[in-house]
């Protein structure tokens, strides 16, 4: 039924960039029943048949590309000729993998594989989004059960991101692109905003903010940049993560029976 719905929603044109959960036959293959273009990350259990041999596509920042044209067949047995295309990383992910396998409809003169491989990886800045907007800023609250109350605490914590975006806008125009992706938590910003700004208000009254809302944007801008100098990075510098735990393997023993306490490492 959900399905259903959402195929309802897609228009002619409409692109959609999607992880492997979405890499679901009938869903794809409706998709492009309505005129409209993937592009989705594989999911091992769809199908599929090579008709050539993966073609070097060129290099992004992550890696080296490759696509080769592959068919699938949709439920009325009709074979449908797509494009596979691998992105093969210079460094894995966190869960491991050494490539991204990305399925599209869309044709070749309208995005290269390049192209392709670059979209779905900025696919994993909106992901990354929705997880700051849900642990600095507290979008999920449980206690909101009224669905109105819901979206509406969902929707001030979208304008907290915004106000967010754009302090560390600020801070790459002054300190670097890669030194604020980097080395720079934006869970350390959003704490430090919720700790000091009730203290800021006591301390200054409203009418001591009441000049900014007058300044021109590029005024603005000029003002934020002169504070973005003066902040001390080392005080929101990232944690780094360590590497993560060996998962637990199954063993099989004779009587057919298996045990997970087997530590399998690589």
């Amino acid at each position: 039924m959900f399905t259903c719905r959402v195929t309802e929603s897609i228009d002619p044109l409409d692109v959609f960039i999607m992880d492997r959960n979405f890499c679901v036959r009938q869903f794809l293959f409706d998709a492009a029943d309505r005129k409209s273009f993937f592009i989705v990350r594989h999911h091992a259990n769809f199908a599929y048949e090579a008709l050539e041999e993966e073609q070097c596509a060129g290099e992004v920042e992550t890696g080296q590309v490759y696509e080769q044209w592959i068919t699938v067949i949709d439920s009325a047995e009709e074979k449908r000729k797509w494009r596979r295309v691998v992105l093969r990383l210079n460094k894995k992910t966190r869960g491991g993998d050494n490539q991204l396998v990305i399925l599209t409809n869309l044709p070749k003169e309208a995005a290269g594989a390049t192209l392709i491989a670059e979209l779905y990886r900025k696919r994993w800045s909106i992901e990354t989004m929705f997880q700051e907007l849900e642990s600095y800023l507290h979008s999920e609250i449980n206690a909101l059960g009224y669905p109105r109350a819901a979206l509406f605490g969902f929707c001030v914590s979208l304008v907290a991101y915004n106000i967010l975006a754009v302090l560390k806008a600020a801070l790459r125009s002054v300190h670097g692109e890669k030194t604020i992706t980097d080395n720079v938590s934006g869970y350390y910003i959003a704490t430090e905003l919720e700790r000091t700004h009730e203290g800021m208000n006591v301390a200054l009254p409203a009418s001591e903010w009441a000049v900014f809302a007058t300044l021109s944007r590029a005024d603005f801008v000029k003002i934020l940049i002169q504070l973005a100098k003066n902040v001390q990075l080392e005080k929101y510098k990232k944690n780094r993560r360590g590497p993560k735990k060996p998962k637990a393997g199954k063993k099989v023993i004779e009587n057919g029976a298996t045990c997970v306490d087997q530590q399998v490492i690589g």
